[in-house]
């Protein structure tokens, strides 16, 4: 019984955990987006890849690759991503600007 518990708290945390870092990466793609004034289509990201990582305090972390679409012309979807390592946004990338012009 303890054990059960133990597993329902695990899948819990991880499932908040999971969320967080979801509600992360929508915010700095969003971000992202405004700064280049493009627009986030559908508006939100979807988990691409999650792959465990060590952080540079040598911490092991997941590491959560998350896609999404944009337009600058209201026509072409181009697609970006947002990388997050545990709850810190790693990096986010758009197309390159060779195809933005």
């Amino acid at each position: 019984m303890v054990f059960v518990a133990g597993l329902l708290g695990a899948l819990t945390w991880a499932w908040y955990a999971s969320m967080a870092a979801r509600e992360r990466a929508n915010q700095a793609a969003r971000e992202a987006c405004g700064r280049q004034q493009l627009l986030m289509l559908d508006g939100t990201v979807a988990l691409a890849r999650a792959w465990p990582r060590r952080d540079r305090h040598g911490r092991l972390r997941l590491e959560r690759t998350y896609a999404f679409e944009y337009t600058d012309d209201g026509h072409r979807r181009l697609q970006g991503f947002v990388i997050m390592l545990g709850r810190q946004v790693s990096a986010v990338g758009l197309a390159a600007a060779e195809h933005l012009g």
